[in-house]
């Protein structure tokens, strides 16, 4: 039985194939242009050669005739002249000329030992030779002959240059020969690969875009090679279980859509779903109760569906990922003939990779709080007002009574004296306290807006508290790391919230403490902090702290409305109060200012 051919093994014989062509025709072209080269090397210098032996005979037989025309020949020079020229004739007999190049070369050398006959001849007939004409003849012979073996030189030259040539057009022609076999073997193999592999590919390529568009439908043809058929298989096996798997995500899908409604639904708040171009996508029947809307605004943006344009850049701050730093105002709408107040909060909606996807709107109905604190706020300003008069009148009458009434220092009547004043004191500053207060919830304070310096404000504020620092062993320090950038705010509103600040810290931290004055800029924001070394404030207590008649961990003492009243002058100034402590080491509150 014979089994078949696996995928890579066919086309590592078809790959290897090919490459072994044209290795086999890179080495072929590669010996050949060796040795051409190696050739034209050895033909150059033959030529070269035969070339100098030629040139060489024929100036020696030009420095023989000048010798036998002198008047006193040299003998010896002439002789050693002759030898020369036999020993060049016959080293040149002896190289690989061709036919002509010896048969003239021959001719030379028998025509030379005939001129030296001649010349011996002549040298019996007369001492002077110049004007003999069988001397002459004879010369005339050999050099007639050197002259036909240069010319027959020449042609060889020719004759080799072209043989060289037709080489060259025969190598370079079956290389040429040998590229296109390696072309058409590669372009067959290609077609056959394709044919073979890139059909069933393709077909492929187009299941698994279908299947990215949701279409899990897809019928494969079977290929021809085993392995794409099993991948086929495969493939088709994936489809079917992604067809099965999407039915089942889509029904848990749908259930989970479903739970989520009813729990969106279940909620007492409004809530409002807002997706990345700032539409509404959903609102539970809570916040369609709280706003009036008898029928759902699904698709608009939602400063059009509040009629609060003021909403867009707040929405779209949000949506950039960044956040809501000043107090938002209450929403105000008339509700069935009623006015509703509704406290809003908006917060980006994120995915797993951090990208924002949307924003969720929270809806609070603050209808009855409002109205409550509203009261409140006018019962402790009547009240403080109440109390503020016959209070003064006593603060007054007892400072008569004590100019008049003397007691010894350590008298119980002196101690006794002295309690009442501190307390009618402590009365005086919860009274001004109150009304500050409850001028700063109703609206009525004012601000007086001036430019304000960051390092002035602090260095004020130290002048102030550095002394009481200093009795409670206690260093109280300023921090300006960079130059600070100019505020508008009111500068006495601010001094009593760094004196507030500060007053706890002196109280709250231990002999050898340390409290820090620090300014900083953070984007378009001053933010000032005061931290001290002190016990801290435990973390489930943390988020009551600005609370108003509220007093939590730390020592307690007054009636809880300094961080309260501090806060709200905060934010009167457009900017927002925090804290961040941690038990046993110390305590900083900060408050960041619009620039």
């Amino acid at each position: 039985m014979k089994l078949p051919m696996k995928l890579r093994t066919r086309l590592f014989l078809s790959i290897s194939a090919l490459i072994s062509v044209a290795l086999l025709g890179l080495l072929l072209g590669l010996v050949s242009v060796l040795q051409i080269a190696n050739r034209q090397d050895t033909l150059v210098q033959h030529n070269f050669d035969t070339l100098d032996l030629g040139l060489k005979l024929r100036q020696n037989l030009g420095e023989q005739l000048a010798m036998t025309q002198a008047d006193v020949p040299d003998k010896g020079q002439l002789e050693s002249t002759q030898v020369e020229f036999r020993r060049l004739i016959g080293q040149a007999l002896e190289c690989d000329i061709s036919e002509a190049e010896h048969a003239a070369l021959s001719r030379a050398n028998v025509n030379y030992q005939r001129y030296l006959g001649t010349y011996q001849q002549a040298l019996a007939r007369a001492p002077h030779l110049s004007n003999d004409s069988a001397l002459s003849n004879a010369f005339n012979a050999v050099r007639r002959d050197l002259i036909d073996a240069y010319r027959a030189t020449l042609d060889n030259i020719a004759k080799r240059q072209q043989a060289s040539h037709r080489h060259a057009l025969m190598i370079s022609s079956l290389l040429g020969l040998v590229g296109l076999a390696v072309l058409a073997i590669g372009f067959i193999t290609a077609n056959r690969i394709a044919q073979r592999f890139g059909e069933p590919i393709e077909a492929l390529v187009k299941a698994a875009d279908a299947i990215g568009r949701g279409n899990y439908d897809v019928v494969l043809a079977a290929p021809h090679a085993a392995e794409m058929k099993l991948l086929t298989r495969r493939f088709s096996s994936m489809a079917k279980a992604l067809r099965e798997h999407q039915a089942t995500n889509v029904e848990e899908l749908l259930a989970g859509q479903q739970r989520l409604q009813a729990v969106l639904d279940s909620i007492d708040d409004g809530l409002l779903m807002i997706d990345r171009q700032g539409l509404l996508e959903h609102l539970n029947p809570v916040a369609q109760r709280q706003l009036g809307w008898g029928e759902t605004r699904t698709g608009m943006s939602l400063a059009t569906a509040l009629g609060r344009p003021e909403l867009d850049e707040q929405l779209q701050l949000v949506l950039r990922g960044g956040s809501l730093d000043r107090m938002l105002d209450d929403l105000s709408l008339e509700v069935d003939g009623e006015t509703r107040l509704l406290a809003w909060s908006l917060t980006p909606v994120a995915h797993r990779q951090g990208q924002i996807v949307g924003a969720v709107m929270v809806l609070h109905d603050v209808t009855e709080q409002r109205a409550f604190e509203r009261v409140r706020s006018e019962f402790v300003l009547r009240a403080s007002h109440e109390l503020r008069t016959p209070v003064t009148g006593m603060h007054m009458a007892f400072g008569l009574l004590q100019e008049r009434v003397q007691f010894a220092p350590q008298s119980r009547e002196a101690d006794l004296f002295t309690t009442v004043k501190d307390e009618m004191q402590r009365l005086m500053q919860l009274i001004n306290d109150l009304l500050n207060f409850s001028r700063y919830q109703s609206g009525q304070q004012k601000l007086v807006l001036a430019p304000c310096e960051a390092p002035d404000l602090l260095d004020r504020a130290y002048q102030r508290h550095v002394g009481a620092a200093r009795d409670g062993a206690i260093q109280l320090l300023v921090d300006l790391p960079e130059p600070l950038p100019r505020i508008h705010a009111d500068q006495a509103q601010l001094d009593r919230v760094l004196d507030n600040l500060i007053d706890n810290s002196i109280r709250h931290t231990p002999e050898g403490g340390v409290i820090r004055l620090q300014a900083r800029r953070h984007a378009e924001r001053l933010i000032i902090s005061v931290e001290d070394s002190g016990e801290g404030i435990p973390y489930g207590q943390q988020g009551r702290i600005f609370e108003p008649f509220v007093q939590v961990g730390r020592k307690k003492g007054g009636a809880g409305l300094g961080l309260a009243l501090c806060k709200e002058i905060v934010q009167l100034h457009g900017g927002r109060m925090g804290v961040y402590s941690r038990p046993g080491q110390g305590t900083q509150f900060y408050f960041a200012l619009p620039i």
